[in-house]
């Protein structure tokens, strides 16, 4: 098989470990990069390019960014560049059958769970939310539905108990350039094979700032898998007394709280024993990091060194 005329989607910072893969790949040419649109970011709000987008200008790849990919021009641009293959990961946006259609060897997905358990926008995010014990890569023959076409290969990422989301990620993504060019690898050979996929699956809907809001009735290890999921964003939050403070890391430390606390009550607010938080379980939680109002994150203990939070009072 001669070279694969490949055009890369992909957007954020997870994808750009497979872009540079297929870069560096003897038998493939990246012949283009498509990606969302330069959107505002930080305090200025500075038009800034995806990190896709910046590395793709970085190495001289062509760079092509419509609003919607799906529209007649944005169609007709891509069946222009004649790609062998399109590789998708984390792109954005949704594409048309006919846009599927293109390739003669298809569409393959880079996908950041083990299908078909989670489907959707956020699958990272919502297997350490749920508490899975394990998720990892699975690469998918794209077709029109979310996430449903055909597996090739996966491979699993054991989920620690206290493993946060951003470790969860960074390791998820070095993992999808592999498992990407171990799925190109076995198409040249045309060994690879097509799984459809069956059994259980969950819809991993997309973040929301509001879905980082502790309740505190829940339980302990529900509330902690809450903190380890949503840490790098949007982060977990609670309020005291008015303020919200972030909560990025907490600690399960198995002791019960007294009869009748209630859930959210403050056990403990001193930097000898740390911050302790009542669950509705009746289990105890300690908070090791959090952001107070107009503060950057900081250790819990250091932050009870200059300020004060009554033990006996509540989160909400």
């Amino acid at each position: 098989m001669e070279k694969l005329r490949v055009v890369f989607m992909g957007t954020p910072e997870f994808a750009v470990p497979c872009l540079a893969a297929l870069q560096a790949d003897e038998h493939c040419e990246v012949i283009g990069v498509y990606t969302q649109p330069d959107k505002p970011r930080g305090r200025g709000q500075k038009l800034l390019p995806s990190p896709v987008k910046a590395w793709a200008e970085e190495h001289g790849l062509p760079v092509y960014q419509p609003v919607k990919i799906k529209t007649a021009e944005a169609t007709a641009e891509l069946k222009g560049l004649s790609p062998d293959l399109v590789v998708v990961v984390a792109f954005g946006q949704i594409l048309s059958q006919e846009i599927l259609d293109i390739p003669p060897h298809g569409c393959i997905n880079v996908h950041g769970s083990l299908l078909p358990r989670y489907r959707g926008a956020a699958p990272m995010q919502w297997c350490v939310i749920n508490g899975e014990e394990k998720t990892g890569i699975t690469t998918m023959m794209m077709d029109a539905g979310l996430d449903t076409g055909d597996m090739l290969l996966k491979e699993e990422l054991p989920i620690g108990p206290d493993m946060t989301l951003e470790e969860v990620h960074d390791r998820l993504m070095e993992m999808g350039a592999q498992v990407l060019m171990k799925t190109i690898g076995e198409l040249r050979a045309g060994t690879l094979k097509r799984v459809p996929q069956e059994g259980e699956s969950n819809y991993a809907p997309m973040l929301t700032k509001e879905t980082g809001h502790i309740d505190w009735q829940k339980s302990a290890q529900s509330i902690h898998n809450l903190v380890r999921g949503l840490n790098s964003w949007p982060g977990a939050y609670t309020g005291h007394e008015g303020q919200k403070f972030k909560i990025w890391r907490t600690v399960l430390t198995g002791e019960d709280a007294p009869a009748g606390t209630a859930a959210g009550a403050i056990l403990a607010a001193d930097s000898s024993q740390g911050l302790k938080v009542a669950a509705g379980d009746g289990q105890v939680l300690a908070i090791t990091e959090l952001q107070a109002p107009g503060k950057k994150k900081m250790q819990a203990q250091d932050y009870l060194r200059g300020n004060s939070l009554a033990a006996g009072s509540c989160f909400a």
